[in-house]
C-alpha cells in the first residue's frame, strides 16, 4: 500500500475507509514478531551484559516508587535496560504531545519535519497520557467504554499526537536502523521524517519497522524527527475489554535497533533431556535475515553461524571480575543434514550438555538419575550464599560470522534445562508433579498506570517469593519483557497469557463473539503468535494460554493448533467454554466451589490435572474459606493449585483537595465504570501486604506440621529441594506465657518426605509435662540460614502452631466472689454501684446501658454495655442480586434499634447486685415496628469489680444469617491500648485465622484498623480469649470468656460502624469521639470464593437460633494486668 493511499486512511474523507475500525486490517510494514534482541558488537559483550544484568536481589525493591517520583524512575529504567547495548538506543524522555478530541481534530500535517510544535505540551515516554493529566482513566469490568457495535468504535476518539526528534549515532553507519515500539495502546501510526512508516495493533506487544531508507545521514548534526498517532479506541479494543483501567498512550519504551545488512533475526532454544536426566540434547533454531542483500546468495556460502552456551553459576564465586569465556559447557554445531522442519526457513543447531543443572521454581538443584533412583545433589554450594538458592540458568549466545571470521552479529539471552510434561492427572516439571502456589497479576503501577519500573518489579517478585508463591498468572495480556527475565532469575513458573478478552461481548444476543466470526480470527491469531515468538525462550513459562474470558469457538481451536505445532515442549491453557474443552491441556476452572474441583479430580474420565486459574477472590476483607481450599488440594490427586485473583488493588493515585488518595472506577467521572471492583489484590497498590497475605503465605507454606498421637510430623511438601538450608526452632506457650524454646534438630528432610518425632523425645516434653496451664501451644518454625536474591538469612519459610490436647476435662470458667462492699444508690432513673476509691458505674435503668464507668477516679467505659448483630459490609456482603446485605436489608437488620422492654434490680447484696434488662430489637422504618430479636441481658455486678454480662439471644427464625452475634460499648478515646490473648497479631476472621497464632499480642488502636480503600467490617481479631483496653497510665477495662463460652472476636476502632458503612474511601473516614468495641460470641465469616454470590461456607454462618454467652468485665489498673486476672477464673 503506498503511502498516499495510507495518508487518505489515516485522514479519511466522509466515507473514507478508517483502518481502525476494520478488524481485517490489523498492521502495515510491521516486522515479523521475534524475541528480544540486544544487537550485541561481540561475545564478550554479550556475556558482561548479563553478568550486570543479573546482578539483582532483594535490596533493588528499596528503591521502589509509587509517587510522582515514580515518573523519573520509569525513564531510568528505560535507560538502565538497554545499558551496555552499543547498537540499542532508548528514546525514553520528554516527548511533545497533543491531544486531539478525535482523529478529525488532529493538526494538518503534524508529522512533517517542518511543523511548528512549540506550543504542544511535553509527555514522558513511556506513559499513559491520562495520569498525566490528558482525558481521564475509565475503569469497567465486563462492559466496554463505548457502544458494542464492532468492529466500530465512537467518532469522539481521543488521538495522542507524539513528536520526538533522534539522531542516529554516526558509530552505527552502514547498518539497518529499526523502531521498535514495546508496546502502545490501543492503535497507531507513525512516521519518520515525514514519511509514513508503518501502522500495528495489540495494545502488550511489541511493534517494530525498519526506517533505514527513510533516516538522514549518520552523524551527531543530522536531526530525524519521529512522529506517531495513537487512537485510545480501534477495532483491537474490542479484544482488549480485560477487567482493568482502560489507559492509552505509549506506555512502553520506544526503541533504535541498529542491525548490520545480514543478521539474526530471531532464534528458539530447545532442550530434550535424556529419561535419566544425565544429558539434554540442546538445539537452536536460528532465522537470518538477508532480504536487504542483492543477489540473495545463500548464506552459509558467505557467513557462520555458531551458538554457545555458558554455566553463569561461576561468575558470582567471588568479588573479582569472572572469567566469563571459560563457562562454556556447550559448543552447537550447525547441522545441514537434519530434516527441516515444515514451515521452517531457518538454520539448525544442535549439541550435548552433560549433567545439566535443571531450572525449578525452588532452589537450585543438581539432578542425576542412577538405576532409576532420583538423588538430588545440592549444586553449587561453594558460590555467593546470595546467589547459592537460585535457579539453574545458563546463557545462550548466538553469533553471526562473515567469512573471515569476523562477528557481525551477536544476540543472547538467559535460557534453563527443564522439561514440561503431562502424566494421568498431573503436570509434570523435569519429571515431578509440581504444585501451583500462584496468583494472577495485572500490571499496575497506581502513578504510572501500565508504564513500569525495574526496581517495582523486582518488589512484587520478592514479595512473591517471600510469602511462599511459586507461580503468576499474566492477566490477561503479554508483560514487560523485563519481568519473564526476573521470573527466569527469582524462580517462578509462569502462565503467559494472550492479549485477547470479549466477556463484554457475554451480555450481547445481537452480536456474535469474535472467536465464532471467521473475519476476527487473523487478529487473534496475530496476538497469540506475537506472544509465543517474543518469549518462547523463557525458561518460567510452562503453559500458554489462549486469552481470558472470550468464549470458545472454531478460532480458539485454530490458536491452540498453532501453538501445540511450534512449541509442544509447554501445555496449553484456556478456560473460556467451561475450562474443559480440547483446547486446552489443564483443567482450569475459575471459583469453582471446592466440592466441585474434588469431584472433577475424581471423575475417572477426565486424565487432565486441575488448576484453578482464579480463585479466592481478593476484594477488600476477603480470602476467607481459602483453607478449605488448601485441604482439597494437599489431599486430592489431580489437584494441582491454582492462582489467586489477584495480586494488587488497581487504585490510581487522584490529587483531591485533602491531597492524594486511591482512586477506583468512577472517581475520575468515568462513565460506565465498575467502582471498586479493580481492589481485588492481596497488597494495596504501594505494595504493604493486606492481613489475608498472611492466610496465603501460611496456606502456600512448603513445611507442614501435624501433631500425631504420640509423636509431631514434619513433611517438606518441595519437590526437588531438601530442608539442608533451613533451621527448625521451637517455641511453647502456655496461656499466653512462654515456657521455652529451642533450636529443634531435625535431620535433612528429603522433598516430598517426613521427619517424625516421638513425643517423649521432643526438647519440651519435661516443660509440658509439669506445666498447669490449660492450653498449651507448640509452635515450630523454619528459617533460612543464607540469604537468597529475594530475601536475607533468617526469613522465616513456615511456621506452623499446634495445640496440644487439653489435659483432662475442662470445667467452666468461673470466679469467686472476694470480700468486699458494694455501694448501691438508686438516684431517679441512674443506678450507681460503686466501690470505695476503686471504680463506679453507672447505669440506666429506663434504657439498661451503662452511661459510665470511672476506675479510680478515671472514666473508661462511656457508653454500653448493649446487643450488636450488624456490621459495615464487606464487598463479598454485597456481591450479587442475592447478596447477604440484600437479604439483611429486605429483613429490616441494618435498620435495627434497640428497645428496653425491661430493666429491674433483682438481687442486690453487699456484695452483689444483679440487673437484669431485655432488648427487642426492632426495625425502622414506614411499616409498624416489628420485633426481629429479643435480647437478655442479666449484669451480675460483684464486689472484686468483676461484671459478668450473660446473654441469651433469641432472634425471630425466619431471618437470614446473621452478621455477627455479641456486645458493643463505647470507651474514651484515651483508652487506646489494646492487649489481648488470642489470634494475631494481624487482622483475622473465624473463616481466615490458619496463619495466626494464639498468643499475647500488643497495639494501639489506630494500628488495628486496616485501611481497606473502600471502607468495612475490619482490623478483627479471632478466638479471643482476654482482652484489656487502657490508657497510658494502665487505667482501663479488662474483659474475657466466661463459663463455658468459646473464644470470641474482637475489634476496636476509633472508626464507629456506621462511620465504616457510609464511607467510601478510607480518608473519608471520620473519627469518633470514643472507640467503639465489639466482643461477639459469633461473628460470620468473611467469604471469598467469589464475590458476586453468597459464599461463606456453611460452617462461618450464624443462623437465626438462639444463643446464650457470657463474658466477663473487670476494671484494671497498672498495679494488674489481664493475664493475672485471666488466672482467677481458670479452674485447674
Amino acid at each position: 500500500m503506498s503511502c498516499s493511499v495510507m495518508g487518505q486512511l489515516v485522514f479519511p474523507s466522509e466515507n473514507g475507509h478508517k483502518v481502525w475500525e476494520d478488524q481485517t486490517f490489523i498492521k502495515w510494514r510491521k516486522r515479523d514478531p521475534h524475541v528480544t534482541l540486544r544487537c550485541h558488537e561481540s561475545l564478550e559483550g554479550s556475556l558482561k551484559y548479563w553478568y550486570e544484568r543479573n546482578k539483582v536481589n532483594f535490596l533493588a525493591a528499596n528503591s521502589a516508587v509509587w509517587n510522582d517520583d515514580a515518573v523519573h524512575g520509569a525513564l531510568d529504567s528505560a535507560a538502565f535496560w538497554v545499558k551496555n547495548l552499543p547498537f540499542v538506543k532508548s528514546l525514553s524522555g520528554c516527548w511533545k504531545f497533543f491531544l486531539a478530541s478525535s482523529p478529525k481534530m488532529v493538526p494538518e500535517n503534524f508529522f512533517d519535519n517542518s511543523f511548528q510544535d512549540f506550543d504542544w505540551a511535553t509527555l514522558p515516554v513511556p506513559s499513559n497520557w491520562q495520569m498525566h493529566g490528558f482525558d481521564r482513566p475509565i475503569y469497567t469490568n465486563i462492559v466496554y467504554p463505548f457502544p458494542l457495535d464492532p468492529p466500530f468504535v465512537p467518532e469522539e476518539n481521543p488521538t495522542g499526537c507524539y513528536r520526538k526528534v533522534f539522531k542516529i549515532p554516526k558509530e552505527w553507519k552502514g547498518r539497518r536502523i529499526f523502531m521498535h515500539f514495546e508496546a502502545v495502546d490501543s492503535a497507531f501510526f507513525t512516521w519518520v521524517n515525514g514519511i509514513l512508516v508503518g501502522y500495528s495493533q495489540d495494545s502488550r506487544l511489541p511493534a517494530e519497522f525498519e526506517i533505514t531508507d527513510y533516516c538522514r545521514p549518520f552523524g551527531p548534526d543530522s536531526e530525524n524527527v519521529l512522529a506517531v498517532q495513537v487512537f485510545r479506541w480501534s477495532d483491537g479494543s474490542y479484544l482488549e475489554d480485560q477487567d482493568h483501567w482502560w489507559l492509552s498512550g505509549i506506555h512502553r519504551d520506544v526503541l533504535l535497533l541498529a542491525k548490520p545488512p545480514v543478521f539474526i533475526s530471531d532464534y528458539f532454544f530447545k532442550s530434550d533431556l535424556a529419561k535419566d536426566f544425565s544429558y539434554a540434547d540442546i538445539e537452536v533454531e536460528v532465522i537470518i535475515d538477508n532480504s536487504q542483500e542483492t543477489p540473495k546468495d545463500n548464506v552459509l556460502s558467505r557467513f557462520t553461524i555458531e551458538a554457545l552456551l555458558f554455566d553463569t553459576k561461576g561468575w558470582y564465586e567471588s568479588d573479582s571480575c569472572a572469567d566469563l569465556i571459560s563457562s562454556k559447557v556447550a559448543n552447537l554445531k550447525l547441522n545441514i543434514k537434519s530434516t527441516p522442519l515444515r514451515g521452517f526457513h531457518g538454520y539448525l543447531l544442535s549439541g550435548k550438555l552433560e549433567a545439566p543443572k535443571l531450572w525449578s521454581a525452588e532452589q537450585s538443584t543438581l539432578w542425576t538419575r542412577t538405576n532409576g533412583i532420583v538423588a538430588l545433589l545440592a549444586s553449587a554450594m561453594h558460590l555467593n550464599p546470595a546467589y547459592n538458592a537460585t535457579p539453574n540458568l545458563y546463557t545462550l549466545v548466538v553469533i553471526l560470522k562473515d567469512a573471515s571470521g569476523n562477528v557481525i552479529d551477536c544476540e543472547s539471552c538467559l535460557v534453563g534445562i527443564r522439561q514440561v510434561s503431562k502424566a494421568p492427572k498431573q503436570l509434570l516439571v523435569n519429571g515431578r508433579p509440581i504444585i501451583i502456589r500462584g496468583v494472577n497479576r495485572h500490571e499496575h503501577h497506581p502513578r504510572l498506570g501500565k508504564t513500569n519500573i525495574e526496581s517495582c518489579m523486582i518488589k512484587d517478585l520478592i514479595l512473591m517469593k517471600q510469602n511462599n508463591l511459586n507461580a503468576v498468572r499474566n492477566s490477561h495480556y503479554p508483560q514487560h519483557p523485563r519481568w519473564y527475565e526476573l521470573c527466569d532469575l527469582f524462580g517462578m513458573y509462569m502462565i503467559d497469557e494472550a492479549n485477547i478478552e470479549t466477556h463484554g461481548f457475554d451480555d450481547s444476543g445481537h452480536v456474535k463473539h469474535p472467536t465464532l466470526e471467521p473475519s476476527w480470527a487473523n487478529a487473534m491469531m496475530d496476538r497469540v503468535i506475537g506472544m509465543v515468538e517474543r518469549d518462547k525462550n523463557h525458561t518460567c513459562i510452562i503453559s500458554w494460554s489462549l486469552g481470558n474470558e472470550s468464549g470458545y469457538g472454531p478460532n480458539h481451536s485454530a490458536l491452540a493448533g498453532w501453538v501445540r505445532g511450534k512449541d509442544p515442549s509447554r501445555v496449553l491453557h484456556y478456560e473460556g467454554g467451561g475450562s474443559r474443552t480440547s483446547s486446552t491441556d489443564i483443567v482450569c476452572p475459575m471459583y469453582m466451589r471446592v466440592w466441585d474441583i474434588v469431584k472433577i479430580a475424581n471423575d475417572p474420565e477426565e486424565m487432565r490435572p486441575l488448576i484453578l486459574c482464579e480463585y479466592s477472590h481478593a476484594m477488600g476483607n476477603s480470602n476467607g474459606n481459602i483453607h478449605e481450599y488448601w485441604e482439597a488440594i494437599d489431599n486430592t490427586f489431580g489437584l494441582q493449585g491454582g492462582f489467586i485473583w489477584d495480586w494488587v488493588d488497581q487504585a490510581l493515585l487522584k490529587d483531591t483537595e485533602k491531597g492524594k488518595h486511591w482512586a477506583y472506577g468512577g472517581d475520575f467521572g468515568d462513565i460506565p465504570n465498575d467502582l471498586n471492583f479493580c481492589l481485588n489484590g492481596l497488597i494495596w497498590p504501594d505494595r504493604t501486604p493486606h492481613p489475608a497475605l498472611h492466610e496465603v503465605k501460611y496456606l502456600y507454606q512448603p513445611i507442614k506440621i501435624s501433631f500425631l498421637e504420640d509423636a509431631l510430623k514434619i513433611t517438606n511438601t518441595q519437590f526437588y529441594e531438601t530442608t539442608n538450608e533451613m533451621e527448625f526452632s521451637w517455641a511453647a506457650h502456655g496461656d499466653g506465657v512462654k515456657l521455652g524454646s529451642g533450636i529443634l534438630s531435625v535431620p535433612v528432610i528429603e522433598p516430598q518426605n517426613s521427619y517424625g518425632i516421638e513425643w517423649k523425645s521432643c526438647p519440651w516434653y519435661t516443660l509440658l509435662s509439669s506445666s498447669s496451664a490449660e492450653e498449651i501451644f507448640i509452635t515450630i518454625t523454619a528459617k533460612l540460614l543464607h540469604s537468597t536474591l529475594w530475601v536475607e538469612a533468617g526469613h522465616v519459610v513456615s511456621s506452623t502452631q499446634v495445640q496440644l490436647p487439653i489435659k483432662g476435662k475442662l470445667a467452666p470458667h468461673e470466679i469467686k466472689t472476694k470480700d468486699g462492699t458494694l455501694a448501691t444508690e438508686t438516684l431517679g432513673d441512674v443506678i450507681k454501684i460503686s466501690k470505695e476509691n476503686a471504680w463506679e458505674l453507672i447505669l440506666n435503668s429506663r434504657s439498661g446501658i451503662i452511661e459510665s464507668w470511672e476506675v479510680e477516679g478515671v472514666l473508661v467505659m462511656n457508653k454500653g454495655i448493649f446487643p450488636c448483630f450488624w456490621r459495615a459490609p464487606t464487598d463479598n456482603d454485597k456481591g450479587g442480586s442475592n447478596s447477604y446485605l440484600s437479604l439483611w436489608k429486605a429483613s429490616k437488620l441494618d435498620s435495627l434499634h434497640y428497645i428496653t422492654e425491661s430493666c429491674s434490680v433483682q438481687n442486690v447484696t453487699d456484695h452483689l447486685v444483679q440487673i437484669v434488662i431485655v432488648f427487642l430489637g426492632v426495625s425502622k422504618g414506614g411499616e409498624a415496628e416489628k420485633v426481629l430479636v429479643k435480647v437478655e441481658v442479666v449484669h451480675t455486678i460483684n464486689s472484686s469489680g468483676d461484671v459478668i454480662v450473660s446473654c441469651n439471644v433469641t432472634p425471630q427464625p425466619d431471618l437470614p444469617p446473621l452478621p455477627r452475634v455479641g456486645v458493643v460499648f463505647h470507651l474514651e478515646k484515651s483508652v487506646d491500648q489494646v492487649k489481648w490473648y488470642g489470634r494475631g497479631p494481624f487482622e483475622c476472621y473465624p473463616d481466615r485465622k490458619a496463619a495466626a497464632h494464639v498468643d499475647i499480642y500488643e497495639k494501639n488502636i489506630d494500628e488495628m484498623h486496616v485501611p481497606y480503600i473502600v471502607p468495612s467490617e475490619c482490623s478483627g481479631r479471632a478466638d479471643v480469649r482476654w482482652v484489656t483496653f487502657q490508657n497510658k497510665n494502665g487505667f482501663g477495662i479488662y474483659a474475657s470468656i466466661y463459663g463455658g463460652s468459646p473464644p470470641m472476636q474482637m475489634s476496636a476502632s476509633y472508626y464507629h460502624t456506621a462511620e465504616l458503612d457510609q464511607a467510601t474511601h478510607n480518608e473519608d473516614l471520620v473519627k469518633g469521639d470514643n472507640i467503639e468495641v465489639h466482643l461477639d460470641h459469633k461473628h460470620m465469616g468473611l467469604g471469598g470464593d467469589d464475590s458476586w454470590s453468597p459464599c461463606v461456607h456453611n460452617k462461618y454462618l450464624i443462623p437465626a437460633v438462639p444463643y446464650s454467652f457470657s463474658m466477663r468485665f473487670r476494671p484494671i489498673t497498672p498495679a494488674t494486668s489481664g493475664q493475672e486476672i485471666y488466672k482467677t477464673q481458670l479452674q485447674n
